[in-house]
């Protein structure tokens, strides 16, 4: 389900495009000496009107290639986004995190993140 509801939308290089050119869309490139090894998106999402007008910056995903993993890029990539939407006035954030996607979800606790909701998918066609 996870691509059909949560990745990207096809084309790829168009979704990239939709989100460079999104107001609320964050992209960025992780790079080890010019070379990129990873990338982060995220956005800008309205939360329920009790909440007076205030927005969460909704990390989307984060990837690092498997060689570039141990060497922090994940975590600076993670920090920029962050300061980025700070700069936007966003001061709540949000991580979509597979279920059972441990590595994942130890990541973003050392971020500061925890856990808040966890959404359950039920397909009668499976």
């Amino acid at each position: 389900m996870w691509p059909l509801a949560d990745g990207l939308a096809e084309p790829v290089d168009r979704s990239f495009e939709d989100l460079l050119q999104d107001p609320d869309g964050v992209v960025v490139i992780g790079e080890l000496d010019t070379y990129p090894f990873g990338f982060a998106t995220a956005m800008v999402e309205e939360i329920l009107p009790q909440a007076k007008g205030e927005r969460v910056g909704s990390i989307r995903l984060i990837y690092v290639e498997p060689g570039a993993r141990e060497v922090a890029l994940g975590e600076e990539m993670r920090d920029l986004v962050m300061d980025l939407l700070r700069e936007r006035g966003i001061s709540k954030f949000d991580a979509h995190v597979l279920p059972g996607h441990r590595l994942a979800k130890n990541f973003f606790e050392a971020g500061g993140f925890s856990a808040r909701s966890i959404v359950m998918y039920h397909d009668d066609e499976r």
